[in-house]
């Protein structure tokens, strides 16, 4: 600091010749206002990474403990090559401008994404929230690619289900999500770019469905696990090794949703966030109910793990319409697909379609249930609330456009992989676990693991 008496620095340094440095450019409440929205995005982002470790509890738990280290393995994988593809490919077709007239399809710039690039500076001048905007898409996309383990769990070669994470992150993921979230940046897609736009606020369809649906094309193709269906068709269960751990990934999941839903306000301004932190709990608390409700009619008995499901499932189903479906609409939504998440699960298992976590029922059935429901019921322009239909026209076809697109594709790529690499460890792996022939080693004392001990019902 100068004594008194001394020139400032500026002045010495036009004594000197020098020009003097520039006052920085005062902060506006603009300004101000841009920050404080990079940070509730960069924050609710955080929330939804925690989400990783949720699904990777609930698969975990869900599953037998001598493939508990292969299910945390697919779960890191999932976003750390997430992470990468995403930034240097996905982004730019999901989000990019999608040429001079609009293709609706696919973005075409901002590949390898650098927030403070001409590019990134001529949509949006505020480059930490474009730094912001780019860390949210990132753990949305490893969401959608994560769900996809669960229901093709305790059966899968670990590099076959390497290359499917980067194709999903690089192109079943990011192409759908330009058709109907391209707008949010650069693009306009061709379902948001319909005279009445599908909705999907934070994605039940765009995020849920489509990775559900691929999973559904997965366990299809890769078939049942060994011992899952008896010679004469029965379904036999196949217990995970901790419910504990299922109902602490739940839990984790529940409160990263209150980073998915509100977070994709991606704005601190007229706090919607508050409204739609309140829509999610109410749903997701009904979808609890409904579950537990519908197993106990079903089954005798109220199921933890359905109605654990059913949590996760109401969550699902209001993701879409967070923003607007009124509070009892949003709970009516949840409780609807709490029920159906059960009756979904029975359905699949009769189909023959071993989904060892029931990840097809809770985020592709309830995913599109989700999104229907915003047709149905949301405030302005819902079937029930307005007598309007056009809103639930644009969703259905959103809804089977995600399907077609998904699972389509994701057959192709599967079978693609089955009839080159392979995508099934031999039986003797299965029977053994994946973790000691996969990864050389065991999450648990070997002997907790091994098949026929007298722990094996409940750890095995």
């Amino acid at each position: 600091m100068a004594e008194a008496g001394e020139p400032r620095a500026e002045e010495a340094a036009e004594e000197e010749g020098e020009p003097a440095a520039e006052e920085e450019a005062p902060l506006t409440a603009d300004a101000v206002l841009g920050d404080v929205d990079a940070l509730w995005t960069c924050l609710a982002a955080f929330l939804v990474f925690f989400m990783q470790a949720g699904f990777a509890l609930v698969e975990a738990g869900f599953t037998r403990a001598k493939n508990a280290c292969n299910i945390i393995m697919k779960n890191l994988m999932d976003f750390s090559i997430g992470s990468l593809t995403f930034w240097l490919i996905g982004f730019g077709l999901m989000f990019g401008h999608n040429g001079a007239e609009g293709n609706g399809l696919f973005g075409t710039d901002l590949f390898f994404f650098d927030g403070g690039s001409e590019a990134a500076v001529a949509v949006n001048p505020n480059v930490g929230f474009n730094w912001a905007f780019l860390i949210f898409q990132t753990v949305f996309c490893a969401t959608a690619a994560t769900i996809v383990s669960g229901a093709m769990a305790e059966r899968t070669k670990f590099t076959s289900y390497l290359v499917y994470s980067v194709l999903i992150t690089v192109i079943v993921y990011p192409i759908f999500g330009s058709w109907a979230w391209g707008g949010l940046y650069a693009g306009s897609g061709w379902l948001e770019s319909m005279d009445t736009g599908f909705y999907d606020f934070a994605g039940s369809t765009v995020v849920h469905s489509i990775g559900g649906w691929c999973a559904l094309a997965g366990a299809i193709t890769i078939g049942p696990r060994i011992g899952k269906y008896t010679a004469d068709g029965k379904v036999k269960p196949i217990p995970g090794h901790s419910i504990t751990l299922g109902a602490l990934g739940v839990f984790i999941l529940w409160l990263g949703w209150f980073g998915f839903n509100p977070g994709s306000t991606t704005a601190v301004g007229g706090g919607s966030f508050a409204y739609i932190a309140v829509t999610t709990n109410l749903a997701a608390a009904a979808g609890c109910v409904g579950a537990m409700i519908a197993s106990w009619v079903v089954f005798g008995k109220p199921d933890t793990s359905f109605t654990l499901n059913g949590a996760l499932a109401g969550l699902v189903s209001i993701t879409a319409g967070c923003d607007a479906l009124s509070p009892m609409w949003a709970a009516v939504a949840g409780l609807i697909g709490g029920v159906l998440v059960v009756f979904s699960c029975v359905m699949f298992d009769k189909l023959k379609i071993d989904d060892p976590v029931g990840a097809v029922s809770v985020h592709g059935v309830c995913g599109a249930w989700g999104t229907l429901a915003v047709g149905l019921f949301m405030t302005e322009g819902g079937l029930f609330t307005t007598g309007e239909s056009a809103q639930l026209i644009s969703q259905i076809i959103g809804v089977v456009a995600g399907f077609i697109w998904a699972f389509g594709l994701s057959m192709i790529i599967f079978n693609v992989l089955k009839f080159t690499v392979g995508i099934r460890v031999t039986a003797e792996e299965e029977m053994q676990g994946l973790d000691i022939h996969e990864h050389g080693m065991y999450a648990y004392p070997a002997h907790l693991v091994t098949e026929g001990t007298s722990q094996a019902g409940h750890v095995s």
